[in-house]
């Protein structure tokens, strides 16, 4: 028996003692923060490529990028540009952007799904581009072209900010 109540204190004395538990959760936590002061480092750059894509393309627009910490949608930190035109008559570039970045928030794919069904709030808009990263996921989203030349401006920002994760 003594033996017994001996072990039994040594093992909760061991776990309570235990850096790896506390160190583990502070590494995670310390992982996603990392993400997104890369993020902050290298949006500005992102858009830039953004942007030159979409002038090769002859396309204007708004462009939007962010980045998820963790695996589970909660939170973000987004970034924006307008390149030539945030609006016409007819659509709000950048409100379309957003729109998309929010059904690949939900459903961490790629916006535009064929198998997912719309609900209310999405449009299944194709031409937003989601890349899973150690810490999190980066979303990228442009409008004002067709939605595979938004889709594929997005994926050059988001193909070069990704190898910084």
């Amino acid at each position: 028996m003594a033996l017994v109540i001996s072990t039994s204190i040594y093992f909760k004395t061991q776990a309570e003692s235990s850096p790896a538990t506390a160190s583990e959760t502070k590494t995670n936590k310390e992982v996603m923060k990392n993400g997104e002061q890369i993020f902050i480092e290298h949006a500005d750059k992102c858009l830039a490529i953004i942007e030159k894509a979409a002038q090769k393309l002859s396309i204007t627009g708004a462009a939007m990028i962010a980045f998820i910490p963790g695996d589970v949608s909660e939170s973000w930190i987004s970034k924006m540009k307008v390149i030539g035109r945030l609006a016409n008559d007819e659509a709000n570039f950048l409100a379309i952007a957003y729109a998309k970045a929010s059904e690949m928030a939900v459903t961490h794919k790629d916006s535009g799904n064929e198998e997912r069904n719309d609900i209310t709030g999405e449009f299944g808009w194709q031409g937003g581009v989601i890349i899973k990263v150690d810490s999190g996921y980066l979303v990228g989203a442009f409008s004002g072209g067709t939605g595979q030349q938004d889709a594929d401006v997005a994926k050059e920002g988001l193909d070069w900010l990704s190898e910084y994760y």
